[in-house]
């Protein structure tokens, strides 16, 4: 706005977690544990430029370089984003062999190849910034398998924002519409259905197959980038533990791979050397010090996803304890907390007030067991021989509304709780899962809500150095002190004569209205829409004041919402 420069958070010395659509490109760091892109980014490089449209899923002409893009850089030079595989040929990895007896390896696994099934989307995106229209459609294509009962899975981000979804068989020329029947976005699955009898004919179901062992065999079958038949890449399994999941902004058990997994293999499965599915291909980390590393949803989290919307007629997602802990592993702070020496568990730091958890536990209350299962000093619990994991796998393991027994630590004394767990609500949510975004205009003041995608609409991929630092604190650290509070922000100012000397306002917050506090942005509409004081005046962040005569305020609204063609004053949601 004008030549205001908005106020730019410190970049981290680590490169933070990418989201799907905006993969990284020159990362600044060798930290191997941040994914900086995923499994549906474009292949041909993630350099383009910012008013380009990146493409989710696989591009519709691969071939087709756009003005201003570099060619794939050579695979012994990947480094900052940019994809591994040199030229356009993706097939089978010569790097690991899949079975012995490539007789017998067909025999299971080709009839499984042709559940596979290819998934174009449109997607239609909202306009954060602008909040009352819509982004420019495109198009994308990723990869699927069909399971019981007449569906088919994907990856959640493959038809996020879908307008209208088509699968293709393997061999076929026809495509068929697909009806969205659930949407996982923490676990990045969406569940599929086709009502034509057509498609159903010679499909039999992907077999699920259990929790693979290290080093056990994958093969990932899909339809990446580099042509438009069927691909299968194989490799083995590198690593099981908690993932950090790029869309979903979740962790969640995860299979590492070595298999290539590029743009348009997502959603498509992983196979085990018996032809049963193990997982779904969904992210891949490309880094300048890292090889061949691609991300499976295992099955247990697919299942998961499967038995939600069975049992309760749709997604209702994956439930948290409300808290966020310290590690124990300090033995003098074990000893000031009065822990025994054959005590081990994790110290309570802060508690969500909106969580049921807050109700019953405390801060410095230390978790000694979770559903019996006891916590050691590091948060990890048994897994199997060997192995351990965060003990918020347990967790992840139950379904919303389930009841879980927790064991504590306090004052010396070990009590017993039974906890209602709820899925979490972040104060700055993570993602608006398909709703429209809220707004509200009065004298050409736009007010909305902020949410990941607001940042990434206005800063871009680099919002987590670009955006204010308060609005960046509020995201990583602030908790929500109600079920329905939001961070309510000014946008931007429609420039009008009404609002002369208010024009650089930008994403400020907004803390009061007329000496009342601000708790969402319906609140804020409704009492706008009912003062009958002579003034309105709003109390902005860093102590900044906006005030408008009401009368001349409201009446200036219609004719800047006609200046700029808004066809209402507030969004949708706002007017019920």
């Amino acid at each position: 706005m004008g030549d205001n420069k908005r106020k730019r958070g410190r970049k981290p010395k680590t490169p933070a977690t990418e989201t799907l659509d905006h993969p990284a490109t020159s990362p600044s760091s060798t930290a191997m544990d941040d994914v900086f892109s995923v499994g549906n980014v474009e292949l041909i490089d993630t350099t383009a430029s910012p008013h380009h449209r990146r493409l989710r899923g696989r591009p519709n002409k691969p071939h087709a370089l756009p003005p201003g893009r570099r060619h794939a850089r050579p695979l012994d030079t990947n480094g900052g984003g940019d994809f591994s595989v040199p030229g356009d040929v993706v097939g089978v990895s010569p790097a690991v062999s899949t079975e012995a007896d490539p007789a017998a390896w067909e025999a299971r696994v080709l009839p499984a190849m042709d559940s596979v099934v290819k998934v174009f989307c449109v997607h239609t995106e909202p306009n954060f910034s602008l909040p009352w229209q819509r982004k420019r459609q495109y198009s994308s294509s990723s990869s699927g398998f069909v399971i019981g009962g007449r569906r088919v899975l994907t990856n959640a981000h493959s038809v996020e924002h879908y307008t209208q979804v088509k699968l293709k068989k393997r061999g076929s020329d026809t495509k068929y519409l697909a009806t969205v029947l659930a949407i996982g976005t923490e676990c990045d699955i969406a569940m599929l259905t086709v009502d034509d009898d057509e498609f159903w004919q010679g499909m039999s179901p992907v077999e699920f197959g259990e929790l693979p062992t290290l080093q056990d065999a994958v093969t990932v079958v899909g339809y990446p980038i580099g042509g438009d038949t069927i691909s299968v890449t194989s490799g083995v399994v590198s690593r099981i533990e908690i993932l950090s999941y790029v869309h979903g902004s979740t962790e969640l058990l995860g299979l590492q791979i070595d298999a290539a997994i590029n743009s348009g293999n997502s959603g498509g499965p992983a196979f085990n050397d018996k032809g049963n599915c193990v997982g779904i291909a969904f992210q891949s980390l490309k880094h300048e010090d890292a090889e061949n590393i691609g991300y499976v949803i295992p099955t247990p989290v697919i299942m998961h996803f499967i038995q939600d919307y069975e049992k309760n007629g749709g997604y209702t997602g994956f439930p948290i304890l409300g808290v966020e802990w310290q590690k124990m592993e300090n033995p003098d702070l074990r000893m000031a907390t009065g822990m025994k020496p054959d005590q081990k568990g994790v110290r309570i730091r802060r508690i969500d007030p909106t969580a049921p958890e807050s109700k019953v536990l405390k801060p410095s209350d230390v978790i000694l067991s979770f559903d019996g299962v006891d916590i050691a000093n590091d948060g990890t619990v048994p897994f199997r021989h060997g192995e351990r994991i965060g003990f918020s796998y347990l967790i992840s393991q139950k379904y919303t509304g389930d009841n879980a027994a927790i064991k504590v630590l306090r004052n010396s004394d070990i009590l017993k709780f039974d906890i209602k767990l709820d899925s979490h609500r972040r104060l700055i949510p993570a993602h608006s899962k398909g709703k429209p975004p809220s707004y509200y205009i009065i004298a050409g003041f736009v007010f909305t809500t902020v949410s990941v995608p607001y940042l990434r609409s206005e800063y871009g991929k680099d919002y987590e150095y670009e955006a204010p630092v308060k609005l960046l604190d509020k995201l990583l650290h602030s908790m929500p002190q109600s079920p329905d509070e939001q961070l309510v922000v000014v946008s931007q100012v429609l420039v009008a004569d009404i609002n002369i000397g208010y024009e650089d306002f930008v994403n400020t917050q907004v803390l009061a209205f007329n000496g009342q506090p601000v708790k969402n942005l319906k609140s804020l509409a409704t009492m706008v829409e009912s003062c009958n004081d002579e003034y309105l005046k709003f109390d902005l962040d860093y102590d900044q004041i906006v005030v408008l005569r009401t009368k001349t305020a409201k009446a200036a609204t219609l004719d800047i919402l006609s200046t700029h063609c808004i066809p209402s004053a507030m969004s949708d949601d706002l007017k019920s």
